[in-house]
């Protein structure tokens, strides 16, 4: 016969299960990696009174990252010394952090490429879509949380056994763009210096950039009046002979991300004189990661790891 008190017992369960469930939860990595804090103290420009981080329950999303991390994942079988600080998409406003991080930190590693998973700021810390309208912040803390990351990748790279010289970058729809914020803005950090990682170079040796958003400057004009043969960039990034060579991809039938965004790139590497290689397909879609599927751009790893070999980052035989 059941008791009040085993009944009492089983509601404060229930209750905690509950309470649970609702308390958001920061993001953490799977077993056997560890991400740590990239500011050893104070965050700068930090929100006054942020929310607490969550992850959504039902995939990886998570909001409200104030407090930026990175978690290393370390290649697997053989080390080619080439590293990727990986920037997931999300718009700015979160962080897909499975399909556009640990998928492929994964698959980074089992091509012998170190991969660093970069947790930065959001939302609101780069151009994005907010009450209706573009909103630029005063400061992009998501690029401060690049250039940081950069620094101390170098700062570590005997210990992670990483060629402090084939470090780069691969981001995704928004994280696309920050792989050309971090591309075009390394001649000096946009915070107050902290320590000796702030003293190493915080440029990319190559850039990787996946229906990347937030480059072209008609983006948010109406689409029956906008000049679309006008691929000029947004006023934010600025292209010179010193960005590192990029690779670009996209599909044409992004309906978020248009292929405008990596046409205007392009056009503006391509004047540098930056080397690139732009790839586009038919179809694809947005935000199509790693995930399964039957179409030709599932192929765009191989293309990617051709690439690393061209620009000679990886040597003969590695990443296969």
């Amino acid at each position: 016969m059941t008791t009040y008190k085993s009944v009492f017992l089983l509601l404060l369960l229930a209750l905690a299960c509950t309470d649970a469930q609702a308390r958001p939860a920061v993001w953490q990595p799977s077993s056997g990696h560890v991400q740590v804090p990239i500011w050893p103290g104070k965050v700068p420009d930090a929100l006054s009174h942020p929310k607490p981080e969550a992850v959504a329950a039902d995939w990886p999303k998570v909001t409200n990252v104030s407090r930026p991390t990175m978690t290393l994942y370390a290649p697997q079988n053989h080390n080619t010394g080439v590293a990727v600080v990986v920037f997931p998409g999300g718009g700015y406003q979160m962080l897909a952090m499975d399909l556009e991080g640990t998928e492929i930190c994964d698959w980074l590693t089992s091509r012998g490429i170190t991969c660093v998973l970069l947790k930065y700021r959001v939302p609101d810390s780069g151009p994005t879509w907010k009450d209706g309208h573009r909103y630029y912040p005063k400061v992009q803390t998501a690029l401060q949380d690049a250039q940081r990351t950069l620094g101390l990748v170098r700062q570590h790279a005997a210990q992670w056994h990483v060629d402090p010289h084939k470090v780069g970058v691969m981001g995704f729809s928004a994280g696309g763009h920050l792989v050309a914020a971090v591309s075009t803005h390394f001649e000096r950090r946009t915070y107050p210096v902290v320590d000796d990682a702030d003293g190493l170079s915080s440029r990319p040796d190559f850039a990787i950039a996946l229906y990347p958003g937030h480059l072209w400057v008609h983006e948010d004009e109406d689409d029956a009046t906008r000049d679309e043969t006008d691929l000029k960039l947004r006023p934010d990034i600025h292209v010179t002979a010193d960005t590192p060579p990029t690779f670009l991809l996209q599909a044409e039938d992004d309906h978020v991300d248009g292929v405008e965004q990596s046409l205007a790139y392009y056009v503006a590497l391509q004047k540098a004189g930056v080397p690139t290689e732009l790839h586009l397909y038919a179809q694809g879609g947005h935000a199509f990661g790693l995930r399964p599927s039957k179409l030709p751009i599932r192929r765009w790893p191989e293309l990617v790891e051709q690439w690393l070999h061209t620009i000679r980052m990886l040597g003969p035989g590695e990443g296969s």
